[in-house]
């Protein structure tokens, strides 16, 4: 077995967990209240950034050129691709520059930008790329699940369609197949490294789509 097939299914319980929350429910039966979506679209593009930059030192960190390029080439897709998909949210939305430049993150969204770019500053190059997957690959497993089932049309349509697009999931199977060569020459004390930065960034994956639901604001 990989270690990409073993964490995978050690996370089984969380990624149905994942594709059971009310936000993804409600996306897919086309249901979902339009400020909570608005609220995830902008929590979504800060995240972004975020995840772009750690994409883009997980290039820099990279030991062979081909690596190099994947997750370059992935940091200006998520930038480029995302950025015209939040263009169009933003704009049926009717979001404007300043809303968006207004808008600080959520707790959870802050957490999880920091404990990536965190491992990219302090963590090991295998421990960063086994962090990195689980937004490409919970995203590809979540769209292929609701494009399955959802209401059609949807006012969701794009968003779904991004993530269930082939072109996405192509591209997760290559940062599959990287992130299990860079585990094979790995020692054991490594692999337990990417294996909490996988799961951890798993769990935050449901928080980041439960937050969103709940528009999650600072207490204090």
């Amino acid at each position: 077995m990989t270690f990409s097939e073993s964490v995978w299914a050690e996370a089984a319980l969380l990624r149905q967990a994942i594709k059971n929350l009310a936000f993804n429910r409600e996306l897919a039966a086309g249901t979902l209240a339009r400020e909570t979506f608005q609220f995830y679209i902008l929590q979504d593009s800060i995240y972004l950034e975020a995840y772009s930059r750690a994409l883009s030192l997980a290039s820099a960190k990279a030991p062979d050129t081909d690596a190099m390029l994947e997750f370059s080439g992935a940091a200006m897709v998520a930038i480029q691709v995302e950025r015209a998909l939040h263009a169009g949210f933003f704009k049926d939305f009717g979001i404007g520059p300043d809303a968006r430049a207004a808008t600080e993150p959520s707790p959870t969204c802050l957490n999880y930008t920091n404990f990536l770019l965190a491992t990219a500053a302090t963590g090991s190059y295998a421990e960063l790329v086994a962090g990195i997957l689980p937004c490409f690959w919970v995203y590809w497993e979540v769209g292929n699940h609701i494009a399955g089932i959802a209401k059609r049309p949807n006012p969701y349509d794009a968003w779904i369609n991004t993530y269930a697009d082939q072109g996405f999931g192509d591209a997760t199977r290559r940062v599959i197949a990287l992130t299990d060569r860079i585990a094979a020459r790995e020692d054991t004390g490594t692999l337990a490294n990417m294996r909490r930065a996988f799961l951890r960034c798993t769990q935050f994956e449901w928080m980041f789509w439960d937050s969103a639901y709940k528009q999650e604001r600072w207490p204090v």
